[in-house]
């Protein structure tokens, strides 16, 4: 049997209307890009986000499905979503894992590379 893999790509955006930097929020939208670059068909079944602030700060979040999902992907598909995340600096990072499983019941991890979450002009 092929081995099931999924890639992951991740696009940021900053979010100031959701943001105050007096109260220490910085919220951001994340556009995930799920694609099977395999040759099974898998379904992505829960997450689990590792998101760390400038501080050092963690937050773990866990669960079943992304935004009320669980997609099937077939060879060649691709699912895309996007969500948001707050944190108390104006930089930090995400990265995280999918679980999927194959259609046979083999259960497969995917990576979420890390990526960062920055403010613009907390690049300068």
């Amino acid at each position: 049997m092929s081995a099931p893999q999924f890639t992951v790509s991740v696009v940021t955006q900053y979010l100031p209307e959701q943001s105050s930097s007096a109260d220490d929020v910085f919220a951001f939208a994340y556009t995930i890009t799920i694609r099977n670059t395999g040759s099974v068909t898998g379904q992505l079944v829960a997450r689990h986000w590792i998101v760390t602030d400038a501080a050092g700060t963690v937050d773990e979040v866990r669960g079943l499905a992304v935004v009320g999902h669980q997609p099937v992907l077939k060879p060649g598909e691709q699912f895309e979503y996007t969500s948001w995340t707050r944190i108390a600096t104006p930089r930090g990072r995400m990265q995280g894992t999918f679980f999927c499983i194959t259609e046979d019941a083999h259960w497969f991890e995917t990576p979420i590379p890390a990526f960062e979450l920055a403010q613009a002009q907390a690049l300068h």
